[in-house]
């Protein structure tokens, strides 16, 4: 039987994402439906990249016309040094010859890295998923216009949750990493058992309540990203006597048993006054009243009286 609270946690994917653009623009494609189960990288909206393929393409002009000058420059400097060792020129020649030449070279250079720094940025003008899974609402339409705060829409893997627990700042000295937590069901009847994997170090200020974390398999699939869920942190569990709730008759405030003694060449049922504790499930803890080796009486009881003959089945 165990010793434990009762919480409400929210179940978290590690494999789940919302995705937002990294550009502003116009989406003018949508490649895949809500539901749809996709793969990493694969392609799912498209955000009209025109205006920034122009801006590469302007780029790229620049570009061979900054290796174009450098190759002049080069070429120039080479027949200055040429010249230079001939005495034909100055040494001032010579030294502007060279820095024209470097500049050249620092232009070319910074141009390149515009050219792939635009690159990179028309890259995400395609928004691609970022791992296998399933495509959430898209609450987005062609023609809309994006910003880097709009949620285009969400992936939610199949993989483990992780269960979000807050309990009482009180309980901090209680759990430990460990600590068993069963996940219940709507019905209250556990689902699955995990443990704690984490304790936050800080109690949050506004509630002064502690965050801990529970992995949870899902290998099922049945668990949903951001599903609440009842939870019970088990602190301590121990053997305790439990008895069926159709085995346990009420008389006021009082709670009976029966079991059944042999009286002579009969069976009888004996009622025997019992005190219980808490609910277990469909049990009752039983605190005492009955011994180790009575034979429980489990169904009928409402029908039975001290004494009474009855028959094993």
């Amino acid at each position: 039987m165990p010793d434990f609270t009762e919480y409400i946690a929210t179940l978290q994917s590690r494999g789940s994402a919302i995705l937002q653009p990294e550009v502003e623009g116009q989406i003018t494609r949508i490649l895949v439906r809500s539901g749809e189960r996709v793969k990493a990288g694969q392609p799912l909206l498209i955000i009209d990249p025109r205006r920034q393929e122009a801006t590469v393409n302007s780029q790229e002009a620049t570009l061979r016309t900054r290796q174009a000058t450098l190759e002049f420059n080069r070429l120039d400097l080479e027949r200055k040094k040429r010249l230079f060792g001939e005495g034909v020129i100055a040494k001032q020649d010579l030294d502007q010859a060279q820095s024209a030449y470097d500049a050249a070279r620092a232009d070319l250079e910074a141009n390149a890295a515009a050219v792939r720094q635009q690159s990179v940025q028309l890259r995400y003008y395609s928004v691609s998923a970022p791992s296998d899974g399933t495509i959430g609402d898209i609450p987005v339409k062609v023609g809309d216009r994006v910003q880097n705060t709009t949620v285009l829409t969400t992936i939610d893997g199949t993989g483990p949750l992780e269960a979000y627990i807050s309990i009482p700042a009180e309980n901090a000295q209680r759990v430990k990493v460990g600590t068993p937590v069963d996940i219940l069901k709507e019905n209250g009847e556990v689902a699955t058992r995990s443990k704690v994997t984490f304790i936050s170090p800080r109690v949050d200020t506004t509630n002064q309540l502690l965050l801990i974390k529970a992995a949870v398999p899902n290998s099922a699939g049945l668990l949903r990203n951001n599903q609440l869920v009842h939870v019970h942190v088990i602190w301590s569990e121990s053997e305790k006597v439990v008895v069926p709730v159709t085995a346990v008759a009420r008389l006021g405030n009082l709670m009976f048993a029966y079991v059944a003694e042999q009286a002579n060449s009969m069976t009888i049922a004996k009622q025997k006054r019992i005190e219980t504790g808490d609910i277990n499930g469909n049990d009752y803890v039983v605190l005492s009243g009955l011994n180790p080796g009575e034979k429980l009486i489990t169904t009928g009881v409402q029908t039975l009286v001290d004494g009474m003959p009855v028959k094993p089945e």
